[in-house]
């Protein structure tokens, strides 16, 4: 059992979830919210502060700001109270009620954009008010996780080479695409190890990440209102996007096999699911899928009936077809 004098030293990096039972998939779920921040986030939070901390950039005065829509604010505000910084998350109005709660508990100040900007959408609005705010104070400093060159460096140091070393025969990896540095980071670690294993990000409708057009976005995490600058298409084998309401099936379909996981779980699962069906239907294949959250942040939206039916409407939570039904009725019909 470690022990550790910083939060951030501690993060399971070697938990697998077989999907097979769940999905009669050949899909390993690897869970990176096994930490005190509860998501992947906290490896991009940890390399963006260290290099902060590296060039001097951080002054004991200095206010630590980013634009998040929740889980990399969790994590900088964990890191924030253990090093002694203030930390100012700027959000939108679909950042859920305990992700606010658990950032203000860590002692974070949180400023929620209530009006998307016409062409950005929510994350223009956020992105411009942390502009505006650091202009106006020198103390604010951005970490600017959208450009940050250390959010990719810590998924091509950590998080790639660990699925590597787990999976020597690896086929495919999915991941999901938010400020893809998760996605930019692994798929360049194995474009330079590895070139045979095939990348699929996995992105949200609604999403204009990968070009296409803009629509309402329910839940937190995935997919942009503005093109991620780090962005590298050239290093992405292929893309799948997915409407919010499989994700929130394939929430419930882990939750009936008692794994609570969170929406960007969700959306990167039911992608991947489909992906195979459609791409690699003989089963004979090593594929893992990312799983940067846990679930309990979604329990007053994904989690609860009433929200999603308001949402998605009456039918959001009938079971969609498992991709073996799918396959039998096609080969049926």
């Amino acid at each position: 059992m470690p022990i550790v004098s910083r939060p951030d030293d501690f993060n399971v990096e070697d938990l697998y979830v077989d999907l097979r039972p769940a999905f009669a998939s050949p899909l390993y779920l690897k869970c990176e919210g096994f930490n005190f921040a509860g998501s992947v986030k906290l490896k991009a939070a940890t390399e963006i502060v260290d290099a902060a901390e590296r060039d001097g950039l951080l002054a004991p005065d200095s206010v630590i700001v980013e634009s998040s829509s929740g889980n990399l604010g969790v994590a900088l505000s964990m890191i924030a109270a253990s090093r002694g910084y203030r930390f100012l998350c700027v959000t939108d109005t679909r950042c859920n009620l305990a992700t606010r709660q658990l950032m203000e508990a860590l002692g974070a100040r949180v400023h929620t954009v209530t009006e998307p900007d016409p062409e950005g959408g929510f994350l223009g609005a956020r992105l411009a008010y942390v502009r505006q705010l650091c202009a106006s104070d020198s103390r604010y400093v951005w970490m600017n996780q959208y450009t940050n060159p250390s959010n990719w460096k810590a998924h091509y140091r950590r998080t790639g080479p660990a699925v590597a070393q787990r999976f020597p025969e690896l086929d495919v990896l999915f991941v999901g695409a938010g400020t893809t540095g998760t996605l930019m980071g692994c798929a360049r670690y194995f474009r330079e190890t590895r070139p045979e294993v095939t990348v699929v990000a996995v992105d949200s409708v609604g999403s204009v990440s990968f070009g296409g057009p803009a629509g309402p976005r329910m839940i937190p995490g995935l997919g942009a209102g503005v093109r991620p600058q780090m962005l590298d298409e050239s290093y992405v084998d292929d893309v799948v996007l997915v409407p919010e309401v499989d994700t929130v099936r394939a929430c419930h379909r882990l939750a009936s096999q008692g794994y609570l996981f969170g929406g960007s779980t969700g959306t990167v699962v039911s992608g991947a699911v489909r992906w195979l069906a459609e791409h690699r239907p003989g089963g004979a294949t090593t594929a893992v899928a990312i799983a940067p959250d846990l679930g309990e942040r979604y329990l007053d939206s994904v989690y609860q009936p009433s929200w999603v039916r308001e949402i998605y409407g009456p039918g959001a939570l009938e079971e969609s077809p498992l991709p073996e039904r799918v396959a039998a009725a096609r080969a049926a019909g």
